[in-house]
């Protein structure tokens, strides 16, 4: 069976870019015994507060918002380019109306309670720091509202989170 071995964030070689921008990420999160994950594309990481971070952007429609906030804790999911595929329909679909893992066939593992997926080859276990809702008055830029913001889904909140481990796909 696949295993993963944990590395000091400092070895840590990853392109937020391509890995979130252009790959795609899996946003995971533990509601009760429930698990829930959607594929996200925006996001970051960095420091902040003196600590390694990684940001993530959830809408306020989305489910695994709800899972989100009844953690302490998430991870993100880094995958093969031969997995965009599914990575595509996790987020095309909801977990309100369907069993997704399940029907993408994805093996949960856990890591102290922080679920992720045997089949993701880079995993980050972030602890919340802080939540921000992105509000109206606070954008800028005019043009960002009415391109990302007129679907009448909500707006997005901002997640910081502390990335308390990195596990890697062990070869």
């Amino acid at each position: 069976m696949k295993s993963f071995t944990s590395i000091d964030i400092e070895a840590l070689k990853i392109d937020p870019f391509e890995a979130i921008g252009q790959d795609w990420m899996l946003i995971t999160a533990k509601k009760g015994d429930q698990v829930n994950t959607m594929t996200a594309s925006w996001g970051g990481m960095g420091v902040l507060w003196n600590r390694r971070a990684a940001y993530i952007f959830v809408k306020e429609a989305r489910f695994t918002k709800t899972f989100i906030d009844a953690s302490e804790r998430f991870s993100l999911c880094f995958f093969r380019k031969q997995y965009q595929d599914k990575l595509e329909y996790l987020g095309s679909v909801s977990g309100r109306d369907e069993n997704k893992i399940k029907n993408v066939g994805f093996t949960l593992c856990e890591d102290q309670g922080v679920p992720f997926f045997l089949e993701a080859d880079t995993v980050l276990v972030c602890k919340k720091l802080s939540q921000h809702p992105l509000l109206p008055e606070g954008f800028i830029d005019s043009s960002i509202l009415p391109t990302w913001y007129m679907d009448g889904c909500g707006y997005h909140s901002l997640y910081v989170g502390e990335i308390e481990k990195v596990l890697l796909e062990s070869m």
